[in-house]
């Protein structure tokens, strides 16, 4: 099922949470709404599923416009962060709870329900209640009972925010499978940058009831529209520069650092203020003759599968960067050549004031 969205726009009294949305989720698309608490991704869903009725523009189901139509006349299933099971039920009888609702025949019922258990490999547990089951076996049952009424669209609200970390990579594995599985268009809403890279067709990055960004996650990841999309999906170093030249196969950016030269053509004349940005993962801790600089070793963080390093530049700016499983622990005081490929490198116009390390 295609979902469209124009120019969607909500208000709850006087504060406005969405101004004109527009986006188009594809048939099948898993398809993810990033942003940050109070940026309107969970507003938006809502209004997805029908619980609450735009201000403004319209949303479409494929051909049909769904601004009037109720809920349970638009064929959507959802997941809860809470989960949201009956307590007093057992898992078969939550499960089949949709299908009671629309009086589907025993025989029928019952062969749905245990079609949806077993997508979510749960069918060992019809018979269990909910409270004999951990926090990921509860979302599995979740999940079951709205994957078993056949949506058209299945949604999704930060579903495995309340699990532990081991926990959450095994679900998204398991979303993962299931989407594959029944081809779904599913509109997923988190606030985790690993979930939405990882599991995402698309993403649309939000900020204040703004649509960003909106793009695959490589490519959001790898050229972000602005400062705030670049901060809120990763880590970002940010130095000041003005263009030097305006050249066809690359840009010199002249920074405090020396030049620094960026892949390609940015766009802007020379002289233009920019924001030169590199992801910690990007810095080379030894000297490849491209964008190299010097620096000295502040900080190390042991973070387990990395170690993150906080270095000074000889203009006292502080950046960070990565080393996975390293040889040697560097010392403190250490003076090091850095250097970062001309690929890595971000360009954007300077319009926003740096924050802090």
């Amino acid at each position: 099922m295609q979902i469209s969205l124009h120019n969607l726009t909500k208000r709850f009294g006087n504060t406005t949470v969405l101004r004109d949305v527009s986006l188009e989720i594809a048939d099948r698309e898993l398809f993810f709404l990033l942003g940050p608490s109070g940026c309107g991704k969970t507003t938006l869903l809502r209004l997805i599923a029908g619980f609450y009725q735009p201000d403004g523009g319209e949303l479409r189901f494929g051909p049909r416009r769904m601004n009037d139509v109720p809920p349970h006349e638009r064929n959507t299933g959802m997941v809860f962060q809470s989960y949201a099971l009956w307590p007093h039920m057992t898992v078969f009888q939550n499960v089949a709870y949709g299908l009671e609702i629309r009086k589907v025949p025993a025989p029928e019922k019952l062969e749905r329900v245990n079609e949806a258990l077993r997508t979510v490999r749960m069918e060992a547990f019809a018979t269990r209640s909910p409270n004999q089951l951990s926090g990921g076996q509860q979302q599995r049952v979740a999940l079951a009972r709205a994957l078993v009424i056949r949506p058209d669209v299945l949604l999704l609200d930060e579903p495995l925010s309340n699990l532990d970390t081991r926990l959450r990579l095994e679900l998204r594995d398991e979303i993962r499978r299931i989407h594959g599985e029944t081809k779904i268009t599913t509109v997923y809403v988190t606030h985790d940058q690993q979930e939405s890279l990882s599991l995402a067709d698309r993403l649309a990055v939000l900020k204040d009831g703004v649509v960003e960004q909106v793009g695959d996650p490589r490519s959001v990841y790898r050229r972000p529209a602005n400062r705030f999309v670049a901060d809120f999906i990763g880590e970002t170093n940010w130095i000041e520069g003005e263009v030097a030249a305006r050249e066809v196969a690359t840009t010199p950016i002249r920074t405090a650092w020396g030049i620094l030269q960026s892949e390609g053509d940015s766009g802007m004349a020379a002289g233009t203020p920019v924001w030169v940005g590199f992801r910690p993962e990007a810095v080379q801790l030894t000297d490849h003759s491209e964008n190299s600089f010097a620096s000295q070793l502040c900080r190390v963080n042991y973070l387990g599968a990395i170690e993150e390093y906080v270095l000074r530049a000889p203009d006292g700016t502080l950046f960070k960067a990565f080393a996975r499983n390293p040889a040697a622990v560097l010392p403190t005081g250490h003076d090091l050549r850095c250097s970062v490929r001309r690929r890595d490198l971000l360009v954007l116009p300077r319009t926003e004031s740096l924050p802090g390390l």
